[in-house]
């Protein structure tokens, strides 16, 4: 089966992206496979400190999914997977994608604001040579009647 990888993020685009991906799984007989990648400078030099942290991000994140999770699974059929990575959200991104044969696209929801499409997409192009998958941007600034048409 022919997977979408999506980020989520705290960003306002990755809604639109997740729900590009889902609606396009939904479709196409696809899947989606949810990425989010912790950062590990979040978490400090205190040990003790850095697990309570590393498990409250991952906590955060898991509810932050659920409620696209249950979106995908009730509107569109499609059962999600999630995946937390931590590291550098670029470096994961395409670790994830090497690990996984299955995954066929990366989604990402690209910033519709005057400062560029965001950090990640920027550091992505800068490679876009050599990504092991084509990548769709989908503007953050669609309306979900947008994304139906074109999904």
């Amino acid at each position: 089966m022919r997977k979408s990888l999506v980020v989520l993020d705290e960003t306002r685009e990755c809604l639109n992206a997740i729900r590009f991906a889902a609606m396009r799984a939904a479709k196409t007989g696809g899947g989606v496979q949810v990425l989010s990648v912790i950062s590990p400078e979040e978490f400090g030099q205190w040990i003790g400190v850095a697990e309570l942290m590393r498990a409250e991000a991952r906590e955060r994140i898991e509810v932050h999914f659920e409620v696209f999770a249950k979106w995908m699974r009730d509107r569109q059929n499609i059962n999600p997977e999630l995946v937390i990575r931590e590291g550098d959200s670029v470096t994961e991104i395409l670790n994830q994608i090497r690990e996984d044969p299955e995954i066929g696209v990366l989604v990402l929801g690209a910033s519709s604001d005057n400062k560029g499409p965001g950090p990640i997409i920027t550091a992505l192009m800068r490679q876009a040579g050599v990504l092991p998958v084509p990548v769709t941007l989908v503007p953050g600034d669609m309306t979900k009647e947008q994304l139906e048409k074109i999904s």
